[in-house]
């Protein structure tokens, strides 16, 4: 199936259907398929957020997965997570100029204080610290949203942008990624990304309830380090976590 025309770097990959778009993308990807190979499906029927939760994909929206191969170690690639959470947020408001949108930590565009939009990375490693190949999976909730979810959804539709097509969507989005991109690439990029990540974080300096895989812990979001963990100001002091959930403090 063809699809709308984008930056060169992108070959893109039509589907009507699969199980998962970043199922697919990981299967090229350990076939050799090159950086900028992108998969886009209408609609999945197994479809997965971060920790395997299911990622409801009715037609409509856009589900769509890249292959990328930087040549660093998984640990900073996870620093992409970054570089997309800010192209998928400036594409809406391209779209939707009145909403209000906001990055949620890690890896979530919210619209109106509610979640658009999710993303997903999965890697392999090619031995010692390299980085054999990296996925990058975005799904954006355009014209329809599950109504029943623990952290309330939106669409690009509710947030003042009704009839947003994927097609047109997917070049936006793919223009405003590359630039991010490119800027992580860079010497030093990533402190350029997280500056302005920040500057669109929900919930900066406010208090959060983070939830770990044991436990649940309170703190002030005071920011991110380094490496783009997220860095809790609590009880027990300043700590740096790598993985968890975040919700408005109780």
């Amino acid at each position: 199936m063809t699809g709308p025309a984008l930056p060169s770097f992108f070959r893109l990959l039509r589907f009507g259907q699969l199980a998962s778009t970043n199922e697919e993308a990981a299967r090229l990807a350990a076939e050799g398929a090159a950086e900028g190979t992108l998969i886009v499906a209408d609609k999945q029927s197994a479809g997965h957020g971060r920790r395997g939760r299911l990622w409801v994909s009715p037609p409509g929206n856009l589900y769509c997965s890249l292959v990328l191969r930087p040549p660093s170690a998984p640990r900073e690639a996870a620093q992409i997570g970054f570089a997309a959470s800010l192209a998928v947020l400036q594409s809406c408001r391209d779209l939707a100029p009145g909403a209000s949108f906001a990055c949620k930590w890690p890896n979530d565009v919210l619209a109106n204080g509610r979640k658009l939009a999710g993303i997903l990375l999965e890697s392999r490693a090619a031995g010692g610290a390299a980085l054999s190949w990296l996925v990058l999976g975005i799904g954006i909730n355009l014209v329809s949203y599950p109504p029943d979810t623990e952290f309330p959804a939106t669409s690009l539709a509710e947030a003042g942008a009704p009839g947003v097509s994927p097609d047109r969507m997917l070049p936006i989005l793919a223009a405003r990624f590359l630039v991010q991109y490119e800027t992580w690439r860079r010497p030093g990029g990533f402190a350029s990304l997280r500056a302005d990540w920040l500057a669109h974080a929900q919930g900066m300096g406010k208090a959060i309830r983070v939830r770990l895989a044991d436990r649940e812990i309170d703190g002030r979001f005071s920011g991110l380090d380094a490496e783009g963990r997220l860095l809790l100001d609590g009880a027990e002091g300043r700590q740096a976590i790598a993985a968890a959930e975040i919700f408005p403090a109780a």
